[in-house]
């Protein structure tokens, strides 16, 4: 799925989708950290490729990432109450999403702390926006699929997971990361597209998150900071959305 007059197929190499989607999946903390380091390589240097394709007006506008966005998010795996309940040792409702925050923000943790160390090695100076795409976006694209997987999970923790095909849904996730609060499918419905508003505060969004990782990934920050950062941003988000979530009375038939 592309944006209309966004970067041509070609700017996205062959298994990019299916490695920052596999990132986002698995069913515990551990093994989502270990398949992390384990794809962030191969993420990063695809998205290289991809970044020079583009070309540097696409990248340094957001336009590139909000395209790849956009392709990844219908690819990300949600799992349902019942299955995140039976992982999380049977815990449901706000105990849940409390739960499901505290992993996810571990998880992007990680990523955090990877980039940092590749980049605190790799690099003598901090990386800008065009000198190092490949690390940033893979480090930016690997905690935007974590964290729409964590959107959808709250939904589903407590109750309000919204009906429709399943692209649909994912791309309702995807607006609602970019607005830090939760679906209301009886006031905005699921988008069969995104409209022009929704793929600016997408966009908006990823640039400010791209430019995040750059200072997270400087080499007089490093790992530490790659770290900490990343934690924040992720469990901000995720109680954002949960707040918004457990205003709603399905909320606490969920709890």
């Amino acid at each position: 799925m592309r944006l209309s007059g966004e970067p041509t197929p070609d700017a996205t190499p062959p298994g990019v989708v299916d490695l920052v989607a596999r990132i986002a999946d698995g069913d515990d903390e551990a093994g989502r950290s270990r398949l992390t380091a384990k794809l962030a390589g191969q993420l990063s240097a695809a998205l290289g490729t991809s970044a020079k394709a583009a070309g540097v007006g696409a990248v340094a506008s957001g336009r590139w990432l909000t395209n790849l966005a956009v392709e990844v998010a219908p690819r990300i795996r949600v799992r349902d109450a019942a299955t995140l309940s039976a992982h999380h040792g049977g815990l449901t409702g706000l105990d849940l999403a409390a739960a499901l925050i505290t992993t996810a923000s571990r998880v992007t943790a990680a990523v955090g702390a990877g980039a940092g160390a590749v980049m605190s090695v790799e690099w003598a100076a901090p990386p800008t926006l065009l000198t190092a795409p490949g690390v940033i976006a893979a480090e930016t694209l690997a905690q935007l699929a974590i964290e729409v997987k964590l959107v959808a999970e709250l939904h589903e923790a407590l109750g309000q997971a919204p009906q429709g095909p399943g692209t649909r849904r994912m791309l309702g996730y995807l607006t609602a990361w970019a607005r830090q609060r939760g679906i209301d499918p009886i006031r905005t419905g699921l988008p069969a597209a995104l409209t022009g508003a929704a793929k600016r505060e997408l966009r908006t969004r990823l640039v400010r998150r791209f430019a995040k990782g750059s200072i997270g990934i400087a080499p007089v920050a490093g790992a530490a900071v790659g770290f900490l950062l990343n934690q924040r941003e992720t469990r901000k988000l995720g109680e954002k959305v949960l707040a918004d979530l457990a205003r709603r009375p399905s909320a606490q038939r969920a709890s």
